[in-house]
């Protein structure tokens, strides 16, 4: 049996986030050590309210969940309600938590956790990056104990705010900058695989016919502004597990990868593909993915939750 991956997850939940959570909560492979929210898809109290709602729903109440920063580091903040709905996870009226939030906000949790676990653990940010880059520059001796960090985020080839910039860095382009020039080994999974990772109709169709989870999922996805229930959904946070789990389905190329934070390009990642201005490389950007080895692992993974594991609310009138 493999070793568990031991994982802090910082979220901003969010329907593909929801997802994503799905899957980290259910994996025996993961090893959860903490979840943080984040505001980027809808305020932190709402991503906060919708971490705890799944843990609850997936009897994971024994997973920490601390909650995090409010707003970019510089910037303004805007949600993307327009794609996730007002709550986050419109569709599905969850059960009402049994748990709380942390006492500590989540950059204290997460050094916490960091720095009494016994091995390194692995970092995966699927919302803006606000709170690892206060984490970094708060706590710079927390980045001994970070094994590597996966990030949803970026694209070299277009973006999905802006026609550069996708959201998660948009957000924060700030926080961004600061964590992807840390020096820690950091895996960019960005929208030059996840708009290629759809999750296509039929999969879609067998989910809401399998069990409590595929319904649940289902009735979030009918909400989701992003994609076509025709042509099929990004799971744009759900690809860093997969990552985690079959990393040989990806195609990566090292780059060095600036951060744009202002001008009519801020939140663009722009790769110094031809050596020109740096002579290393920062990050490793995934650039092609088995779209139908991502299909088929997403529905083996939901189909292995029993109704027995959750705790099933009902759909929305």
């Amino acid at each position: 049996m493999k070793k568990k991956i031991p994982i802090i997850f910082d979220t901003d939940p969010g329907i593909d986030d929801a997802a994503a959570l799905t899957i980290l909560l259910t994996n025996p492979a993961f090893d959860v050590r903490l979840i943080t929210s984040v505001a980027g898809n809808v305020s932190v109290d709402k991503t906060t309210l919708n971490v705890l709602k799944l843990t609850h729903f997936f009897k994971r109440e024994d997973v920490a969940v601390a909650r995090g920063a409010e707003k970019p580091l510089v910037r303004e903040y805007h949600d993307a309600a327009n794609i996730h709905g007002e709550s986050g996870m419109p569709g599905y009226v969850f059960q009402t938590p049994t748990t709380e939030a942390m006492s500590i906000d989540a950059v204290e949790a997460m050094f916490n956790a960091l720095v009494t676990s016994p091995e390194k653990v692995t970092l995966v940010a699927v919302g803006a990056f606000t709170n690892l880059a206060k984490l970094l520059t708060i706590h710079p001796e927390a980045m001994t104990h970070i094994a590597r960090v996966i990030v949803m985020g970026g694209s070299l080839s277009g973006g999905n705010m802006t026609s550069v910039a996708e959201f998660n860095v948009f957000t924060d382009p700030d926080a961004a900058k600061i964590v992807f020039e840390s020096g820690l080994d950091i895996t960019m999974i960005g929208l030059d695989v996840t708009l290629k990772a759809l999750l296509k109709s039929e999969i879609m169709t067998t989910l809401s016919n399998m069990n409590h989870t595929g319904q649940m999922l289902m009735q979030l996805f009918s909400y989701y502004g992003d994609g076509s229930m025709q042509a099929g959904k990004p799971m744009h946070d759900v690809n860093t597990l997969f990552y985690l789990l079959a990393p040989e389905k990806f195609t990566l190329q090292d780059y060095w990868v600036d951060v744009v934070t202002d001008g009519p390009a801020i939140g663009a990642t722009v790769a110094d593909i031809h050596a020109r201005t740096h002579q290393t490389t920062n990050i490793h950007v995934a650039m092609a993915v088995d779209v139908a080895a991502f299909n088929a692992w997403y529905l083996l993974e939901i189909n292995k939750i029993n109704d027995g594991m959750v705790n099933a609310g009902k759909l929305e009138n």
